[in-house]
This record gives C-alpha cells, sequence and structure tokens, in this order.
C-alpha cells in the first residue's frame, strides 16, 4: 500500500508546496494536486517536478470541460517529461456549479465524454493522429462547428516520456465508477467509508471490471481521510466537520449534489438531509455540529496506533492500493514515517 497527501489549495499553495520535499524523503509516495476554482493545478505539479526527485505527482482533480483532450495530452506529457516519468493524470467531471458557474461551458454528458477523452489521451501519447466521432469531434468539421474546415488530424510534436501516463478517475456515481473500473488506471473516491465501499460501489466495480483491458493491469484505489495518532486526539476529528459539511450540504444544489447522495447511500440518509438543510439555510455551524460521529469515524483514520492500524486494514481490505492522508499534526513529516511504518 502506498501512502498519499492531497496538498491544501487553500491559503498559499507554493508554501505548502515548500513542505512536500521534507514529505518525500519521510517515506510519502504520492502527492495530489487539486484544481476547484483555485490556481490550476499543472502549475504547481510542474513547480513540485522542480523541487523533488522521487514523489509521484497527480492532479486530483483536472476537470474534463475546461481543457480540451488535445491540451490534457499535453499537459500530461509535459508534466511526465519536467517530472522523469512521476505524473499522473487524475480527471473527474467536477459538478455543474464550477463547470458552469466558473468556466462556463454545459455541464454535459460526463461519462461519455470521459471515456472518449481518456482514449484521445491515450492516443495522444502514442504519437497517434487524433481522429474522434463521437461527442468530440477531432478533426472538428465545418458540419460540426468549424469556421474553415482546414483541421486535419495531428499527432504530439515531441516524443513523450512515457507512452501511457496512468489515468485516475475521481468517480462516485454507479456509471462513473464502473467507467473507472473498465477503462481508468486508479479510481479516486472521496468520503470514502471502507464499511460501506462493497454495497456501495460493489456492482459498479464488477461491472467495469468485466469490461476491463487485461492489459492495464489491476486498477489501483486512492482513499482515506484526516489521520492523527495518539492517546488523546480523538478531539481532533472536529476538524473535519468544516469540509464534511461543505460537501455534503453545500456542494450542489438540492437533489444534485453527488456527496449528499453517497451519504445517503452510506445509510445516513436523514442525516444527509438535514446537514444540507442547515448549510444551505446559511447555518454552517448547526450543519457541522450535525454530522454523525460514526461518519466521521469511518472516513477518517484518528486515534491511537493500534486503532489507527486498524483503520488502514479496515481500508486495505476495501481494495484501497494507495491510502491518501490529511496529517492533522504539528509535524506532518513524522507522522508521515509514522504511517508508513504502520501501512507496512
Amino acid at each position: 500500500m502506498k501512502l498519499s497527501m492531497p496538498l491544501m489549495y487553500a491559503g498559499n499553495p507554493r508554501d505548502a508546496a515548500d513542505q512536500v520535499t521534507a514529505l518525500e524523503k519521510a517515506g510519502l509516495d504520492t502527492v495530489w494536486i487539486a484544481e476547484v476554482y483555485s490556481f490550476d493545478s499543472p502549475t504547481l505539479m510542474g513547480y513540485l517536478a522542480a523541487k523533488t526527485e522521487t514523489i509521484e505527482i497527480g492532479s486530483a482533480i483536472l476537470n474534463i470541460y475546461s481543457r480540451t483532450p488535445g491540451l490534457l495530452a499535453m499537459t500530461a506529457a509535459g508534466l511526465d517529461n519536467v517530472s522523469g516519468g512521476r505524473a499522473i493524470l487524475g480527471l473527474g467531471a467536477s459538478g455543474p456549479q464550477v463547470v458552469e458557474g466558473w468556466h462556463g461551458v454545459p455541464y454535459d454528458k460526463p461519462i461519455g465524454r470521459t471515456r472518449e477523452i481518456i482514449d484521445i489521451v491515450r492516443a495522444a501519447l502514442r504519437r497517434e493522429p487524433l481522429v474522434n466521432d463521437g461527442i468530440i469531434k477531432l478533426p472538428l468539421t465545418k458540419e460540426h462547428g468549424a469556421v474553415t474546415g482546414l483541421g486535419k488530424p495531428l499527432k504530439l510534436l515531441n516524443h513523450p516520456e512515457r507512452s501511457a501516463v496512468p489515468i485516475y478517475l475521481a468517480a462516485l456515481g454507479g456509471k462513473n465508477v464502473e467507467l473507472a473500473a473498465e477503462k481508468a488506471d486508479g479510481w479516486l473516491p472521496f468520503i470514502y467509508a471502507p464499511e460501506k465501499a462493497s454495497s456501495t460501489w460493489g456492482a459498479a466495480l464488477a461491472a467495469g471490471a468485466a469490461k476491463r483491458d487485461s492489459a492495464l493491469g489491476p486498477l489501483e484505489v486512492v482513499a482515506g481521510g484526516m489521520c492523527a495518532i495518539g492517546d488523546d486526539v480523538k478531539g481532533l476529528l472536529d476538524f473535519a466537520r468544516p469540509m464534511l459539511a461543505l460537501y455534503i450540504g453545500g456542494m450542489g444544489a438540492r437533489g444534485k449534489n453527488f456527496y449528499n447522495q453517497l451519504v445517503c447511500e452510506y445509510g445516513f440518509e436523514a442525516e444527509a438531509k438535514h446537514i444540507q438543510d442547515l448549510y444551505l439555510d446559511g447555518k454552517k455551524k448547526e450543519a457541522e455540529a450535525a454530522l454523525p460521529l460514526e461518519l466521521l469515524e469511518m472516513v477518517n483514520l484518528v486515534g491511537p496506533a493500534s486503532y489507527v492500524k486498524e483503520r488502514i486494514e479496515a481500508f486495505r481490505e476495501s481494495g484501497v492500493t494507495n491510502l491518501q492522508i490529511i496529517p492533522a499534526s504539528d509535524d506532518p513529516a513524522a507522522l508521515v514515517r509514522q504511517m508508513k511504518e504502520l501501512v507496512s
């Protein structure tokens, strides 16, 4: 099992990025760079590539709407080159609030679009001329909106560091998870409760795996939560409340919140509705307080070392191959060293 961390995008990401070299020396395997409507992810990924030597550097996530498939392939190839083959292309549909609100493009056909983008990016990295006749038209013809009609199939000019950069998908809904199990190198779920994983996603993962090309190898699964180790650290779970309340309560409208629906599927339907009602009514603190302790404990790793070891095994047994932690510690590097011992 690998160990990874997301780089927090609040505040000044450069300050956080400067800490990654110490985390790399402590044994961290992968760092994930978020992109919501903050600073862009590839810039920070390139910065990290120059400051590190061994750590994998993944986008988590680039949405599938704001960049063309050709640009996603160029970005993956460029980052893989400057990092010496350490890039991971994390993709996801994001949500309509960001895609239509920030980027101003229609949020349509996310699953079909994702499928085509994976194929196009992989073809581009193999330096094949890009041709696609689906949701995405390559080359674009006058029939589909081209102004000149002069487009022709093109292939990547440079020779990539690797002919295949790993593609990971952020997915929660059944059809998206099935697609990840079929087509992606890895899967990035969020608010992941290992005890609920099989009942929530088991059928979708099995359906996707049945169609998976054996050349892809096993699906990597990246999941985890806030991490603190000690005999008197349970109170630190309260620090996870604002983020979970935001996602469950405020990351989307009523009836269009993927994270709220996920928590409902975990069996917290009444609690999820109550949290959303409070959050959307502007009662954020009340929404945070309404989060069930049981849910907080399931999706995080906070407690004595023996308890955290049990949580690690729960994540491992559910299929997680890369444990993602958010250190709740004044010394994240020391926590990474301790967690490396526990996961091994």
